[in-house]
């Protein structure tokens, strides 16, 4: 028979609400569970225990899946604490005021690119300024995901003293502003792609 599944992916497979998971550990108890919950198992059960065995195979699948990645696994855990980002239009709304220095330069350098390709400018006369664009962008992202890391190790840490309650969120807060941020450097990141692409 098959118990009913806990509330969220953390405890479904029996680890703590932490942002830096043992890959190995998460591998071995999915795989565990996927042998307790692989439908192939429950052929002959009553259809009630079938259907439920799809439900848990399904469930388990998308705890791995999201687990797994550390962006989403941070995703979900910010949605689990009631901080869930609202998606990519929140991240594209508005510059994040971090940024916005570093945005202002590189629209400014962009419109003088685009106006160079349309005078028809050669691409060895606009590609290296697109470059030299980027490199502020870059290092904001560095930035970030060092922050990330930060913040991520404190919460950990936070969790494994029993202590996430008023720090904890002041942490959460943080980690879900250096998302944002990082959705929007990314977003900056693929633009730049593209105009070097065409």
């Amino acid at each position: 028979m098959i118990t009913a599944r806990p509330k969220d992916y953390f405890s479904f497979l029996g680890l703590p609400r932490k942002l830096n998971i043992d890959m190995a550990d998460l591998e071995k108890r999915f795989r565990a569970l996927s042998r307790q919950f692989h439908p192939d198992y429950f052929v002959n059960a009553p259809a009630a225990e079938r259907r439920q065995s799809l439900e848990q195979s399904s469930y388990l699948n998308d705890a791995y899946r999201t687990l797994k990645n550390p962006s989403a696994r941070l995703e979900y855990l910010l949605g689990l604490e009631g901080l869930a980002l609202k998606g990519a239009q929140e991240a594209s709304k508005a510059v994040p005021p971090a940024l916005l220095e570093e945005v202002f330069a590189l629209n400014e350098e962009l419109d003088e690119v685009r106006e160079l390709r349309a005078a028809g400018a050669a691409a060895e006369e606009w590609k290296p300024r697109l470059e030299r664009a980027r490199a502020p962008i870059d290092a904001k992202r560095e930035e970030h995901e060092a922050q990330l890391r930060i913040l991520s190790d404190r919460w950990d840490a936070l969790v494994d003293g029993g202590r996430e309650n008023a720090e904890g969120q002041e942490t959460l807060r943080a980690l879900r502003e250096r998302m944002l941020e990082r959705s929007y450097i990314n977003n900056l990141l693929a633009g730049i792609e593209r105009e070097l692409a065409t």
